[in-house]
C-alpha cells in the first residue's frame, strides 16, 4: 500500500515553505523555500498542484499584480482575480438580495439567498437548484424569521441542508451587548426548523458533522454549553458547559474539538464522537488558527499576524494532547498564515481512537485544573469548598432510553433534583429524631405586641418612625453636627395625639 505524507504551507515575512509531516516535520525536498513575501497561497482541491503570488513571478498570460488565485475542481484552470468580464449565463430576479451561499459537491448545483425584511415584512431564507432560478415554485425550500439584521449560510456536505445563524446588532432585552443570535434550518425537500436552544445567550459556532447527519453549535453566556443535533433539530448529546467558542469536527467525522481560542485561553477538548466520550484536553494559548490534517490524526494551532503581532509561531499537535512539532519565528519576523494539503475524499480513512497519549519529545499541555484564589494569609488552612460564580452542567445524553433515563429539559432536571434532594433530607431527620423540647419558640408575629386594631397598629408604626428620627437628630447634634434650622426649631401649636392603646398578652407571657 501506497504511504501517504501530509504536507504543511506556511506563509510569513520569512518566506513562503512546505513542510513535509507529521509526526517528523521537514522541509519539503520537491520545494524549494521562496524568501520572498508571498500574498496569497493555495492547493488544489486534490492536494497535487500548489501556487502561491509573490507580487514577481507570474506567467505572461496572468496581470499583475496578481493578489488572489484558486485551481479549479478538475485542477485544469488556473483561476486569478481581476474586475469582472464574464457574460451572464443565468439570472435570478429577486430583489434586496444581500447575502449567498453556494452549495458544495458536484452537480446539481443549489444556492441559498438572504433578503433582509423592511416595513414590518419578515427577512427570509429561499433554495434554488441551479438552472431553475425563476418562477412561483422554483424555490426548494423557503424559511421566513424576524430578528435578522445579517445572516450566516452554511451547507452540509451532501448540500442537503443549511443552518442560518441569523444576528441582530442589538439585544432589545438589554441581556447581551452583542445582539441577538438565533439558528434555523432549512432542507432541500422543504422542511424547516427552528433550532431550541436550552441556554440564553450568543451562538457561538455552528459545525456540520462531515456525514451531513448531525451538527454541533456552540452557544449561551460562559461558561457556554455545547450540544450535538440531529436532522430532525432534536438534541442528541449536551456536552455541558465550559469556556469554548469554538468547535471542528476531523475530516472523517470521528473526533470533535470544542475550543476556547480569543479571549478564552486556548483550552481544547476533545471528543469520540461515537462513544461520547473525552479524549484529552490540551492547551494551547494565544493561538489565532486552528485546522485539522487531512488524516485525522493530527492538528495544528498558531499564532499569526496580524491578529497578534508578538509570539508568532505554530505547534502540530496529535489529538491526544502530544505536541510533535513547534516553531517559533525569529525576533523581528511574522507568520501570516499556515495551511494543510488537502487529499481526494477516502485517501485517509477512519482510524480507532486512542486515548492514551502519542509519544513526544515536546510532551503534552494538559490544562491544569483551575483553584479559586486564596489570599496568603489563609493559604495554611485547609481548603473549603467555595461558592462558585456559574453552575457547572455535567455532560449528559439527551436520547430518550439511554442509560435508563428520558431525556429531560434544563427545568426538568432541576425540578427532579430539588425532589430527591428533599426525599434525601425527609430520610435524614427519620433516622436521627431531635430531642423533644419543653419551650416553644416565639415567632415574630408572637413576639410584637398588638392592639387589635389595625388602624391603631398604623398610628403606633407612624409615632414609633418619628421619635427613632428625632433620636438620630440627637445623636447627630451631640455629635458635634450642625442640623439645619427647621430640624431644631420648636412647634409653636405643637399638635396633640391622643391614642388609647389595649394590649393583650399572650399567654406565653403570662
Amino acid at each position: 500500500n501506497k504511504v501517504c505524507v501530509c504536507v504543511f504551507s506556511v506563509r510569513g515575512s520569512d518566506g513562503t515553505s512546505l513542510l513535509s509531516g507529521p509526526p517528523h516535520c521537514e522541509q519539503h525536498s520537491t520545494f524549494q523555500r521562496d524568501p520572498l513575501r508571498s500574498r496569497w497561497f493555495t492547493f488544489s482541491r486534490d492536494g497535487t498542484l500548489f501556487g502561491w503570488c509573490n507580487g514577481r513571478y507570474i506567467s505572461s498570460r496572468i496581470r499583475a499584480p496578481t493578489t488572489l488565485m484558486d485551481f479549479s475542481p478538475l485542477n485544469n484552470i488556473l483561476v486569478t482575480w481581476q474586475p469582472y468580464s464574464n457574460t451572464i449565463a443565468n439570472k435570478l430576479h429577486m430583489q434586496k438580495v444581500s447575502d449567498f451561499a453556494l452549495s458544495p459537491g458536484g452537480q446539481p448545483s443549489k444556492v441559498a439567498v438572504y433578503v433582509p425584511g423592511s416595513k414590518g415584512a419578515p427577512s427570509f431564507v429561499r433554495l434554488y437548484q441551479y438552472p431553475v432560478l425563476g418562477g412561483p415554485t422554483a424555490a426548494l425550500a423557503n424559511k421566513s424569521f424576524f430578528k435578522a439584521d445579517r445572516v450566516s449560510l452554511q451547507w452540509n456536505k451532501k448540500a442537503s441542508a443549511v443552518l442560518v445563524t441569523a444576528s441582530t446588532e442589538v439585544d432589545k432585552t438589554g441581556a447581551s451587548y452583542y445582539g441577538e443570535q438565533t439558528l434555523h434550518y432549512i432542507a432541500v425537500n422543504g422542511e424547516t426548523a427552528l433550532v431550541q436552544l436550552s441556554k440564553n445567550g450568543p451562538i457561538y459556532d455552528v459545525a456540520w458533522s462531515p456525514y451531513s447527519a448531525e451538527f454541533c453549535v456552540v452557544y449561551g453566556f460562559m461558561p457556554a454549553k455545547a450540544t450535538i443535533f440531529n436532522l430532525k433539530c432534536d438534541p442528541v448529546f449536551d456536552f455541558g458547559t465550559g469556556p469554548r467558542n469554538a468547535a471542528y469536527y476531523s475530516p472523517q467525522g470521528h473526533i470533535l474539538v470544542l475550543a476556547g481560542f480569543g479571549n478564552l485561553r486556548g483550552q481544547m477538548e476533545v471528543w469520540d464522537v461515537k462513544k461520547y466520550k473525552q479524549v484529552s484536553k490540551p492547551q494551547a494559548p494565544d493561538a489565532t488558527h486552528f485546522s485539522w490534517c487531512p488524516d485525522g490524526e493530527h492538528v495544528v494551532t498558531a499564532t499569526c499576524s496580524p491578529r497578534l503581532r508578538v509570539c508568532n509561531g505554530y505547534k502540530i499537535w496529535h489529538y491526544t494532547g502530544s505536541v510533535l512539532h513547534k516553531w517559533d519565528v525569529a525576533d523581528g519576523s511574522e507568520l501570516w498564515e499556515v495551511l494543510w494539503q488537502p487529499f481526494p475524499e477516502g485517501i485517509f480513512t477512519e482510524r480507532t481512537v486512542k486515548y492514551q497519549a502519542a509519544p513526544s519529545e515536546l510532551g503534552s499541555t494538559q490544562a491544569a485544573p483551575t483553584q479559586a484564589y486564596r489570599p496568603p494569609a489563609l493559604r495554611h488552612l485547609p481548603a473549603t469548598p467555595s461558592a462558585k460564580l456559574h453552575e457547572e452542567e455535567p455532560p449528559q445524553s439527551m436520547r430518550p432510553g439511554v442509560s435508563g433515563e428520558k431525556s429531560l429539559s434544563k427545568t426538568a432536571l432541576k425540578n427532579q433534583r430539588k425532589r430527591e434532594a428533599k426525599k434525601a433530607a425527609k430520610q435524614e431527620s427519620k433516622s436521627e429524631p431531635e430531642p423533644p423540647s419543653d419551650l416553644t419558640p416565639v415567632t415574630n408575629s408572637q413576639s410584637e405586641l398588638t392592639s387589635g386594631d389595625p388602624e391603631t397598629d398604623k398610628k403606633i408604626k407612624n409615632l414609633k418612625k418619628k421619635l427613632k428620627a428625632i433620636e438620630e437628630l440627637k445623636d447627630q447634634q451631640a455629635s458635634g453636627k450642625v442640623l439645619q434650622k427647621n430640624q431644631v426649631m420648636p412647634c409653636v401649636n405643637p399638635p396633640t395625639v391622643q391614642c388609647t392603646v389595649a394590649f393583650r398578652p399572650h399567654a406565653d407571657s403570662l
